[in-house]
Formats: C-alpha cells, structure tokens, sequence
C-alpha cells in the first residue's frame, strides 16, 4: 500500500486513540462546559472539511458542466445524508447524556451502545478520508498531497476529544480504564477500514468521485446537525460551545487552504 495512503489513514485513528488514553491521565469525567466546547470545536472541524475538502472539490471536478457543476455535489450530498438517516434508524445506540436509545430495539449494555453511537459518527469521517485520498491516486482532480492530509489531520485533532468523550464516561459507567481506553479506541478503528474500502470502491467506479466526495459530506453533516450541535446547545451557557465551533471550523479552514 502506498506509505502516504497508510499514513492517510492511519492518522484519524491515532487521535482517537490518544483521546482515549486520557482516561489514564483524569480522574474525573470532564465538566459540562468542557464537554460544550470539545463537541463544538469538533463541530466546526467536520462543517468545515466537508466545504473546503469535499464540496467545493467535487464541484471543481466538473466545472465544465458550467452552471450545473452543482448536481453531482447535491446528488451526492443527499445520498449521504440517507445514508446516515438509516444507519441512525436501524442501529441501536445511545448519545451521551441520553437516556433512551435510538435505532432498533435491543438489549444490548448501555455502555456497548455509547460505542455504537460514536461508531456511527466515525464512519462518514472514515470515508471523507478515504475519498480524499483516492482522489489524490486517481490524479484526476485538484487534490494535492497537502489537502488531503489537511482533512486527515483536521479529522484527528477532533478526534482527540472525541475519544477523551467517549472513554471517560464509559469509566464513569463501570468499566475498567483498560476497557474504557479499549472501547474508546475501537470506536476509532471503523475510520480506517471505512476509509480503505471507499478507496477501493473510488478506484473501481472512478468517475463517481464527485459524488462519493459530496456524499461523504452529506454523511458529516447529518452528523453534526442530528447529534453534535443539540448536544453542544444542550442546556444553559453553550456560548462556549458556540465560540468553540467558530474555533474549530477557522482551524481547519486554515489547515485545507494553507496545506492544500
């Protein structure tokens, strides 16, 4: 495999990790307002890839449909979004600080369905990587090198948190540090693998690659919109969520334009 594809899309990965590992590191869950502005800046990460790094891209790619270079953007864009409506109906999770589950019925333990719900949010994470990165082999597009780790780099640094979020509830709720810091790093592992398999499926069906860099935008969005900004507004005082976001979104804004 190409060293810079594995590095790619390894380095999601590594920040859900490490995040994880924080619970070795705190004692305490993280307070309300921490919580606030993790979500939100991971907010801002996701909302801004998904225009700088994929939608403008893929309309770039076919500009020379003139006034509707738009189409496979939103084709692609909607496709995502059912996407991760069915994945979000059929499977049984639970958000943080809910108490009723979504998806399926099941009787599957609390902490096994806070898992699944941050596995469902990594995986269109995992996919805008992975087509990012095939539109970079398939030297076809205005992907550079530097873009393309732009978003895998964006993606870790709010990764970091999000494993920090999910490990150390799952400590508060019983587990040991080990399983918590176990749990928390295979939420992240489904990025790689959703990464690789959009690589291939790039290669295969290469003239779809608008649509699956629209699509992996889609997939974010819905993510954000459904779950992360109601949980960063949750309750009082969610300024910091709100400034956090705006943090996030100039960070990774600024990482796609100067790297890319």
């Amino acid at each position: 495999m190409n060293y810079n594809l594995l590095v790619g899309l390894l380095i999601p990965f590594a920040g859900t990790s490490l995040g994880s590992a924080m619970v070795y590191l705190m004692k305490n869950d993280f307070k309300r307002n921490v919580q606030r502005a993790l979500i939100g800046f991971a907010s801002g990460v996701m909302i801004a890839a998904s225009i700088w790094s994929l939608l403008i891209p893929a309309m770039d790619m076919v500009e020379s449909m003139n006034r509707l270079a738009f189409l496979p953007a939103f084709a692609g864009f909607w496709s995502g979004i059912i996407f991760l409506l069915l994945l979000d109906s059929l499977v049984p999770h639970l958000h943080m600080n809910a108490e009723k589950q979504e998806g399926i019925h099941s009787r599957l333990k609390r902490t096994t369905m806070m898992v699944l719900a941050v596995t469902i949010h990594n995986i269109p994470e995992g996919m805008a990587v992975g087509v990012v990165f095939a539109g970079l082999l398939s030297k076809n597009s205005n992907i550079t090198l530097g873009g393309a780790f732009a978003l895998s780099l964006g993606i870790a640094i709010q990764n970091f948190p999000e494993g920090a979020i999910i490990s150390m509830p799952l400590h508060s709720e019983g587990e040991s540090k080990f399983k918590a810091f176990m749990w928390g790093t295979l939420s992240g592992a489904v990025e790689p693998i959703a990464g690789f398999v959009t690589i291939i499926a790039a290669g295969v069906l290469v003239p779809t690659m608008p649509y699956l860099l629209s699509f992996a935008a889609g997939a974010m969005m819905y993510v954000v919109v459904e779950e992360l900004i109601p949980e960063m507004s949750e309750g009082e005082h969610s300024n910091i969520g709100v400034i956090m976001f705006a943090f996030g979104f100039t960070v990774m804004m600024a990482l796609d334009v100067a790297l890319g």
